[in-house]
């Protein structure tokens, strides 16, 4: 397979750390640049992340001594460098918005992790699983944009990798509506129990934007295509509370759902359903799909974040306990590990895809 040089802007935050841990030994894509605010321009990546470093794994090597670029002063220059990047950044969104427009103008792909242009309609927000097809777009944002090479692309948000891929195989069923609560790890927030001792033994009902985020970008990744323009879809609805736990990593989700009246499947269904599901990623064999993309766990404790969150290298979505409900019709729980499949794994499986289906390419 083609080789890509790959740039990371944003790379000493916490998703900016794992994008770089997932570069190593990526049998497509080579780190070749990375680049940060202008406090970090200038130092090694090792002297950048100095004391800050949130990995559990050590830096790799082929990182230590790349000098950090400024993401926005040596745009120009990074993006001569790579045949496209990741973007993790924190900004505020209309910042955001600029600087990845920037490098896309400058012919340079952008694969983003940020939830800026999530709502730009050209944009594609993508799970390779679930609406591969909604890169096409590309093509017209590429007009709107002036650009042969350049565009944007986003992944979804970190709390709907659980539930949205478990309620996707079931739509054909005439799926009604949702109630979810999500159970979000402290790492969504950028942290760890050493910065944020406050979380230690607590829960905190609150996740700013994020339940909205829940409710609504799920109608984005269920839209489809017409005429060119994506047409969100009208359902099912979801209502949904986001809680931050006490946990590293790892979001787990509690769902609640009905079916249109005489639609409801059985649970032998459901469960052979969520077994026999895949996608475009399994179809095209991506280097970081994973096999086995829903996994049901029969055990009644199961899911559990600390033993099923590494599950396909942290790449798969866990459910279990499937019962019926009094109240809906069904009810589950599901488990991502939220910077991987939900954040930066989530973001290298879409550029793989991006790279396969040829809208990215090597110079």
């Amino acid at each position: 397979m083609q080789q890509y040089r790959v740039g990371i802007i944003g790379c000493t935050g916490m998703v900016g750390q794992r994008f770089v841990t997932l570069m190593e030994g990526h049998p497509w894509f080579k780190l070749t640049a990375v680049a940060a605010s202008a406090r970090s321009a200038g130092k090694t990546y090792e002297e950048a992340v100095a004391g800050r470093w949130a990995m559990t794994s050590p830096i790799p090597q082929e990182a230590k001594q790349l000098v950090v670029m400024d993401a926005q002063a040596d745009a120009e220059k990074l993006a001569g460098m790579v045949d496209f990047v990741f973007c993790a950044v924190d900004m505020k969104k209309e910042e955001i918005r600029a600087l990845e427009e920037k490098y896309a103008k400058l012919e340079c792909p952008v694969v983003s992790n940020n939830s800026a242009h999530r709502w730009t309609e050209d944009v594609p927000m993508v799970v390779p699983e679930i609406n591969a097809d909604h890169i096409r777009l590309i093509d017209q944002q590429r007009k709107r944009l002036g650009t042969k090479r350049g565009f944007v692309a986003v992944k979804s948000n970190c709390s709907l990798q659980s539930y949205v891929p478990a309620l996707h195989p079931l739509l054909k069923y005439g799926l009604d509506k949702a109630l979810v609560c999500t159970y979000q790890a402290i790492s969504g927030a950028g942290k760890t129990f050493e910065r944020w001792p406050e979380m230690v033994d607590n829960c905190i009902p609150y996740i700013g934007g994020e339940e909205e985020k829940s409710e609504k970008e799920p109608m984005k990744l269920w839209g489809h295509i017409e005429d060119g323009k994506l047409v969100l879809a009208d359902g099912p609805s979801i209502t949904a509370q986001c809680f931050r736990v006490a946990c590293s990593d790892g979001h787990m989700a509690a769902c609640f759902m009905s079916f249109k009246e005489g639609c409801k499947p059985t649970m032998e269904q459901i469960k052979a359903d969520w077994a026999a599901f895949s996608g475009r990623a399994q179809e095209l064999n991506l280097p970081s799909a994973p096999k086995q993309f829903l996994h049901y766990f029969e055990e009644e404790n199961r899911p559990q974040t600390k033993l099923d969150r590494m599950l396909e290298n942290g790449m798969a979505v866990s459910i279990g306990r499937l019962r019926p409900d009094t109240q809906y019709d069904y009810k589950f729980v599901c488990l991502s590990h939220n910077t991987l499949r939900g954040a930066a794994g989530g973001a290298v499986l879409l550029a793989e895809l991006l790279c396969a289906e040829g809208y990215i390419t090597a110079q």
